[in-house]
């Protein structure tokens, strides 16, 4: 997702120096990249990842710079390096993005931002190149929790929606004229309008976004309820059945891939309890 970003900042004119763990970036490491930088943009897989990052950079930032998260984090993690980084009087928002890869490559990405006003302020230019709907959703924190949140009814919905296909293989149905119904109806969801046609109908299971990191997400979410109390049955079992399935997919798979676990489940016999006899019985 980086990669296309940087590319994106660039054309819009803006003087990227960038890192990539992969050797992608313009410089040799993390503090080099930093060294001299008005905003630092972070993209990566956690917030663990994001707060070894920017501490490293640390060093190289001066008073007064902007760091935008722009990863899935956990908000409690944002805060805590917000604390950190206000001692060198460096600000910080969250602006995690929705939209993957295809988003991130033409800049139309949907950005969830969490901020003092000022600050975001501040970060919008920067964001516009970036995103085109871009969601004020509150302070420091609120957007990684959006994300969360917009993850968790995303991981719901691939599940529903991949059973429902399951079961009308099963009853016989063609996937098609089933999905035209539904996406004239009220069931419809990205996994209906998109994720059903383009990558299971079609084999391809190729969205860009890794199972590992939905089911991240999905955790981030059900943290955020258990801290704040909020009791909430079905994302615990939204949680198991991507671990579940984390387990049994291989390390890298795309997180549509999940119909393969999904698949598996149907297939399993049923298990049936033995019956035991009553004493005295023939």
């Amino acid at each position: 997702m980086g990669v296309p970003m940087a590319a994106n900042l660039a054309r819009a004119g803006y003087a990227v120096q960038s890192y990539d763990a992969r050797g992608n970036g313009t410089h040799a490491s993390v503090r080099h990249a930093a060294e001299g930088a008005d905003v630092l943009i972070t993209m990566l897989p956690d917030g663990d990842a994001v707060r070894e990052v920017v501490l490293e950079a640390l060093p190289a930032l001066e008073p007064g710079a902007l760091v935008i998260d722009m990863s899935s984090a956990d908000p409690a993690g944002t805060r805590a390096l917000a604390v950190a980084l206000s001692a060198k009087q460096i600000s910080l928002v969250d602006a995690p993005v929705s939209g993957a890869l295809p988003k991130a490559k033409d800049a139309t990405l949907a950005l969830m931002v969490g901020g003092n006003a000022a600050d975001v302020a501040r970060a919008r230019p920067v964001l516009e190149k970036l995103g085109t709907q871009i969601f004020h959703c509150g302070a420091l924190g609120a957007g990684h929790a959006v994300k969360a949140l917009n993850n968790y009814l995303g991981a719901a919905g691939t599940l529903a929606g991949f059973e429902a296909l399951l079961v009308a293989r099963a009853f016989g149905l063609e996937p098609q004229p089933m999905l035209d119904a539904i996406n004239a109806s009220t069931g419809r969801n990205w996994t209906t309008e998109r994720k059903i046609p383009l990558q299971v109908l079609t084999g391809a299971f190729a969205s860009g976004f890794k199972l590992a990191l939905m089911t991240k997400d999905v955790g981030i979410a059900a943290g955020l309820a258990k801290d704040l109390g909020v009791e909430t049955p079905y994302l615990r079992e939204t949680l198991r059945l991507w671990r579940e399935a984390q387990k049994k997919l291989k390390r890298d798979a795309d997180h549509t891939e999940i119909f393969h676990y999904l698949a598996k489940l149907r297939a399993a016999p049923a298990r049936r309890k033995p019956v035991r006899k009553r004493a005295g019985s023939a």
